[in-house]
């Protein structure tokens, strides 16, 4: 049973076509028929990689796949999800309500295992865009996190450096500055590749569409914003007739949580802590009451939290279940 486990959130431009969504899911775990013996029915063989969970988003056009595998196997499962990605994604024909770059979006590596470091999967990371950028050509990178060294810059300043939050539908890609690969094209646009700790997605919903209070409620809750909660990256968007207030939540080590409420942090994960949803839903809440505005149901996890993303891992790949995302009926990542 593999315990030096990584995940990929794969974000790809697509959440309209299943069928299309689900033939890049296959592809990441298709390296797996090589390791089962075809005269065998057995289901619990050892097996690379398993889809953990997919998520789709019809109004952004986004699916994040989640792809496990050990720190060894996982750059082989992410690079087939991707080529098959970007033979079928054309992104000069996008539409969608959520900022883009890329066909393939967004390749972020976590470890989900204590025995697996940022600096491992940034390594793997690094070597997976140069082995895209030559297989898939056109196709081009900006890196993050501990795949950007010497420099280390973040996913939210990577992003802001090459003009993540303008990206959207007949933008003039010649313009971007990739790390990896030729200047980028309309076709497949710009993907981020790299490794960061583990990110949680958590939406709330307010019952408005002033995206303007949508924003300043974002704004407030960023861990950037003196008050704000340590770890939460948010953005503001017009969703289902409502204002949705999408957030990452990056697991921090403890060593750096010495400027915010520490009664706040009441999740971990072995040397990392993370806010949980329903702070983040108080928080929110409590802006939109004093405006009157309610919150739409509660807050709505859209990915694993670190330690079930690496319980999960260890159970599908333990007992040979590579499409475990269908077992599943949670609106989960």
């Amino acid at each position: 049973m593999a315990k030096r486990l990584v995940a990929c959130l794969l974000n790809i431009s697509e959440a309209r076509n299943r069928h299309l969504v689900e033939e890049v899911a296959m592809a990441a775990i298709a390296s797996n028929k090589t390791n089962q013996n075809s005269s065998s029915n057995d289901p619990n063989l050892p097996i690379k990689s398993s889809v953990l969970n997919i998520f789709s988003d019809y109004d952004y056009n986004r699916s994040v796949i989640t792809i496990a595998a050990s720190v060894e196997n996982i750059a082989a499962s992410v690079h087939d999800a991707c080529v098959k990605a970007y033979s079928l994604i054309d992104l000069s024909r996008h539409d969608g309500g959520h900022p883009r770059l890329g066909a393939v979006d967004l390749v972020p590596l976590h470890p989900i295992s204590a025995d697996v470091t940022l600096e491992e999967c940034g390594q793997v990371a690094k070597d997976l865009a140069s082995k895209l950028a030559r297989d898939v050509p056109g196709s081009a990178f900006f890196l993050f996190g501990h795949a950007d060294v010497p420099e280390c810059r973040g996913l939210v300043r990577r992003r802001k450096d090459v003009k993540w939050f303008d990206g959207k539908y007949d933008m003039d890609y010649s313009r971007l500055k990739q790390d990896v690969g030729p200047i980028p094209g309309p076709r497949y646009g710009m993907t981020g590749v790299g490794s960061i700790p583990y990110v949680m997605n958590c939406n709330v919903t307010i019952a408005s569409n002033d995206l303007d209070f949508g924003k300043a409620i974002a704004q407030a809750i960023r861990a950037t914003t003196e008050g704000g909660l340590p770890g939460v990256q948010s953005m503001a968007f017009h969703h289902e007739g409502n204002i949705e207030i999408a957030c990452n939540v990056e697991s921090i080590y403890r060593d750096d949580r010495d400027n915010f409420d520490v009664s706040d942090l009441v999740c971990s994960f072995g040397k990392f802590h993370h806010v949980p949803s329903h702070v983040l839903q108080r928080r929110v809440q409590t802006m939109a009451g004093a405006r009157g505005i309610d919150v739409v149901g509660s807050s709505t996890i859209i990915g694993f939290t670190p330690e079930v993303a690496n319980r999960v891992a260890m159970e599908a790949l333990a007992n040979g279940i590579q499409e475990f995302w269908r077992t599943r009926k949670e609106r989960m990542m």
